[in-house]
């Protein structure tokens, strides 16, 4: 029975830890303007009325996260005891430039990446559900195509 409750109490630190992780990140892309696709097309035009304030986000998010990925590649594990998990690939292929080129054509014309419009679409603004309903449909399509090539 000792096991089993601190499995679960486990179990419960790292969905809670998931869950405010995802609210601070979500609170950060609030803030900071990318759940706005009027700003995020204004940073991504450049030969018009160009915004850089979302380089300052971008510059924050480097100062913060640089440090903590050196710490983090010292380690086998994370702080909750999980096993970290690196990428292996380190070519650039077709694979990798076309979904880069489609990402930044999905991002050029709608003014959203994933994370952004999903907490667009969870404070209820339409234009967010329609993208995400996109991408979902995308996902799917794409999850569909590896399916059949590895059959």
């Amino acid at each position: 029975m000792a096991k089993t409750t601190s499995t679960a109490a486990a179990a419960f630190l790292r969905l809670g830890c998931a869950l405010l992780a995802g609210l601070v990140f979500g609170l950060g892309l609030i803030l900071s303007g990318m759940t706005d696709p009027a700003k995020v097309l204004g940073f991504l035009d450049l030969a018009g009325a160009w915004d850089p304030s979302l380089a300052l986000v971008m510059g924050g998010a480097i100062a913060v996260t640089a440090p903590a990925f050196a710490w983090l590649r010292r380690r086998q594990r994370s702080l909750l005891g999980a096993p970290l998990q690196w990428p292996t690939r380190t070519t650039i292929d077709r694979r990798l430039v076309l979904g880069s080129l489609a990402f930044g054509a999905g991002w050029g014309l709608a003014g959203f990446c994933p994370g952004p419009a999903l907490v667009s679409a969870a404070a209820g603004h339409h234009e967010a559900w329609w993208f995400v309903a996109a991408m979902a449909a995308g996902m799917a399509v794409f999850s569909l195509i590896e399916q059949r090539q590895q059959a």
